[in-house]
């Protein structure tokens, strides 16, 4: 599906939703194109990517290999470090923020804000 067109987002992502429904949010998380498959124990990782491949295979869908990571403890999602702990932000936008100019005036204030807000 071309995501130049108006509603194509929202449309891949109800197919998604749709496609991975008994899934989502128990060991897999979908947003858009990216999905994420968690396991608890190592030998259900198995198991469950198993599951997961059969349905892109019966939905005719595709990954792109050079963007999989398979078996990893955590990983980069959706701009964030996904790990054992739980959702972190990457250590750069840590040290960005840090290196930031101190506001000096309402305005840089309400910037800084807007940026945090983002994390």
């Amino acid at each position: 599906m071309p995501f130049s067109l108006k509603n194509a987002g929202a449309t891949y992502q109800r197919a998604m939703q749709k496609i991975f429904d008994d899934m989502l949010h128990k060991n897999i998380e979908c947003y858009v194109d990216d999905l994420v498959v968690k396991s608890k124990i190592r030998q259900d990782h198995l198991q469950d990517l198993r599951k997961i491949f059969e349905r892109l295979r019966r939905y005719q869908l595709k990954m792109n290999p050079l963007k999989c990571a398979f078996g990893v403890t955590s990983g980069k999602f959706l701009g964030f470090i996904v790990c054992h702990r739980g959702i972190e932000i990457e250590q750069a936008k840590i040290d960005a923020i840090l290196k930031m100019p101190e506001p000096q005036n309402i305005h840089e204030l309400k910037s800084l804000q807007g940026k945090l807000a983002y994390l």
